[in-house]
């Protein structure tokens, strides 16, 4: 651990690399003093506790609760008096994770007619989809959608992950997921991006992105540009908000295509 904070090598170390490195070692610190509690069952007695302990403020209280009341065996008293009377209780609370479930929602859509006359049929319309007579609902594209870009989980992983509850969901399927979804999704950025232009004060700053380019063998640098509001610490009322742009290159004509009808102060770098 010291040497990946203080080690020559420290400052190349991408932060992602170094929490990599301290989760290795926290994990075989922790495998460590497990077995050391099962060799001394009074040490492991205390270190669970304080464990629990530690842990307790960290489930948050929205959380949903299930109890399991665990009743003992006899409610008799050992010495004949007759059925003990409840006095207390031991509460424990732990932390149960429910893995995603997969479902399949079923939509019915009952026809209706009239057996004396002929006049037709009636049937309520179907309800708008995101994809057509397409097999996912909003929730599952959504799903795909927070796991590739927030949780940084490629889409050929999430089918891999999905092949394991039996569906065959091929990665290019998920692809076009993801692009019908970043096509409807254009208008609320382009809203967010005009409501941050509004603001007498904005950041803005740009980042290299490996960029795929097709029949050379390798990647090409693109650019990211980031304008963002957050007047939180100075006791600003508007919302904060950040919006992405991507730009070939880092050139002002970027940033004056993306600050288009912006009229304030723009804070840049430190």
């Amino acid at each position: 651990m010291q040497n990946a904070l203080y080690g020559k090598k420290s400052e190349k170390l991408a932060d992602d690399d170094r929490q990599l490195a301290f989760e290795d070692l926290e994990v075989a610190i922790a495998e460590v003093e497990e077995r050391k509690s099962e060799q001394d069952p009074d040490d492991g007695r205390s270190r669970r506790k304080k464990i629990a302990k530690r842990n307790r403020s960290n489930l948050p209280e929205g959380l949903p609760r299930i109890e399991q009341v665990i009743e003992p065996d006899s409610l008799d008293c050992p010495c004949g008096c007759g059925v003990m009377h409840r006095i207390g209780e031991d509460r424990n609370e732990r932390l149960d994770i429910v893995p995603a479930q997969c479902r399949v929602i079923v939509t019915v859509r009952p026809k209706y007619a009239c057996r004396i006359c002929t006049d037709g049929i009636t049937q309520a319309p179907t309800p708008p989809w995101l994809i057509e007579g397409g097999l996912p609902t909003e929730g599952a594209i959504a799903h795909v959608l927070v796991s590739k870009y927030a949780d940084h989980l490629p889409l050929y992983r999430q089918s891999q992950i999905l092949a394991r509850s039996g569906l065959d969901i091929h990665r290019s399927t998920l692809a076009d997921w993801t692009g019908v979804a970043s096509f409807h999704l254009g208008p609320v950025v382009d809203r967010l991006a005009e409501h941050l232009r509004s603001s007498t004060k904005l950041f803005m700053d740009e980042t290299t992105v490996p960029v795929l380019d097709p029949g050379r063998g390798r990647t090409k640098t693109g650019y990211l540009w980031a304008l963002a509001r957050d007047d939180r610490s100075w006791g600003g009322d508007d919302p904060p908000g950040v919006v992405y742009f991507y730009a070939p290159g880092r050139h002002g004509a970027h940033a004056e295509t993306f600050l288009a009808g912006f009229n304030g102060i723009l804070q840049i770098d430190g």
